[in-house]
C-alpha cells in the first residue's frame, strides 16, 4: 500500500513538472501559474503545494531536469568527436542548438531566479554538465586551470545562447561565430 501510494505521489510530481515544462515552452514562464497547473493536471492547488514550495519550486525543479537533458545531449555530441577539438566544436554546436531548441527551459536553468546553488555545493546534475566542460578542456590545461576555463567557456556560451535567442545576432554569421569562438579557444589552450 505504503509503496503504491509513492508511486502515485512521485508520478503526480513528475506530473506537475511535465505540465508545466510544457506550459512555459507554450505559453512563456508568466503564464506558469500554480492555480494553472492545478487545473491542467485536475487536482487542487493544496496537492501542489503538498510537492512544491511555490512556483521557484517548480522551476528549479524543471531546470534540474533541463539540465540533466542538456548534459546528455553535450555527452552525446561529445561522444561523436574523434578529436579534442573536435569534441569542443560539437559540444559548442550542441549547447547552443538546445538553448534554441528549448528557450523556456533554458531560462529555467539559467536565466531565471530558482533555488538552484552554483559552484561547489550545486547538485550533482550541474556538477554533471559543469564536468563536461571540464572535460572539454583538461587535454590541454593543466587541473589548476580547469575549473576557471570552463567557467569562461560556459559563460562565453551562455552569452552566446541568450544573444542569439534575443535575435540580437545575425544568424548568417552563426557558423562563422561558433568556429571563431573554438579557434579561440583553442589559441589560448596552446599558448
Amino acid at each position: 500500500m505504503a509503496t503504491r501510494k509513492e508511486r502515485e505521489r512521485a508520478d503526480r510530481h513528475q506530473r506537475i513538472i511535465d505540465v508545466a515544462r510544457e506550459l512555459a515552452e507554450s505559453q512563456g514562464w508568466e503564464a506558469v501559474t500554480v492555480r494553472k497547473l492545478a487545473e491542467r493536471i485536475e487536482y487542487s492547488q493544496p496537492v501542489l503545494y503538498s510537492h512544491f514550495t511555490g512556483k521557484a519550486a517548480i522551476v528549479t525543479a524543471v531546470a534540474v531536469e533541463g539540465i540533466i537533458d542538456l548534459t546528455a545531449a553535450l555527452r552525446a555530441a561529445e561522444a561523436t568527436a574523434t578529436t579534442p577539438a573536435e569534441a569542443l566544436e560539437r559540444v559548442t554546436r550542441a549547447y547552443l542548438d538546445f538553448a534554441a531548441a528549448n528557450p523556456a527551459l533554458y531560462d529555467a536553468m539559467f536565466v531565471l531566479s530558482t533555488d538552484l546553488v552554483f559552484g561547489l555545493d550545486a547538485p550533482q546534475p550541474l556538477r554533471d554538465a559543469f564536468a563536461v566542460f571540464e572535460g572539454l578542456f583538461r587535454p590541454f590545461v593543466d587541473d589548476a586551470d580547469l575549473g576557471a576555463r570552463a567557467e569562461v567557456a560556459w559563460s562565453s556560451l551562455h552569452g552566446l545562447a541568450t544573444l542569439e535567442r534575443a535575435g540580437r545576432l545575425r544568424p548568417e554569421l552563426r557558423e562563422q561565430r561558433l568556429a571563431m569562438l573554438v579557434a579561440e579557444w583553442l589559441a589560448a589552450v596552446r599558448v
